[in-house]
């Protein structure tokens, strides 16, 4: 049987649509924040929690928009679109930094497999997304 890891990310998108993304510690790339869900956890509830351990900024969640598998590692990536609620930006072990980027600034600063995920996340009509990639560009369709 594969072993497959599931993880899940947050677009958090302001009002003056602004998004809310981290320069990871562990690689320097900026990303949407998120990581590994935990086994008795809800999506939406790992979304929750992995934005406000990354960034200090409490979230609602609003729908689903995107589903990334990465097929060299095996990563499941559920992505979800957000709204901030209350909260200040901080850092914490896992970032060294938490901009708000226009959606142009984040497509240009993140990698493709990361910046698709934002501008997935902006494209209301066509959610969610379902896409694979290599871990550094994305996999044409079959």
């Amino acid at each position: 049987m594969p072993l497959h890891s599931v993880s899940v990310a947050g677009v958090v998108v302001r009002d003056d649509g602004r998004v809310l993304v981290i320069r990871r510690a562990d690689n320097g790339t900026w990303e949407p924040p998120g990581g590994v869900l935990e086994l008795d956890e809800r999506p939406e509830d790992g979304t929750v929690r992995e934005v406000l351990e990354e960034t200090g900024i409490h979230v609602s969640v609003e729908r689903l928009t995107g589903v990334y598998k990465n097929m060299t590692r095996g990563v499941v990536a559920l992505v979800f679109r957000c709204r901030p609620i209350a909260g200040a930006e901080q850092t914490s072990s896992e970032s060294t930094a938490v901009e708000w980027l226009t959606p142009e600034e984040a497509a240009k600063t993140m990698g493709e497999v990361y910046a698709v995920r934002v501008l997935d996340a902006l494209d209301a009509g066509n959610a969610p997304h379902v896409r694979s990639h290599d871990g550094r560009r994305l996999l044409e369709s079959a």
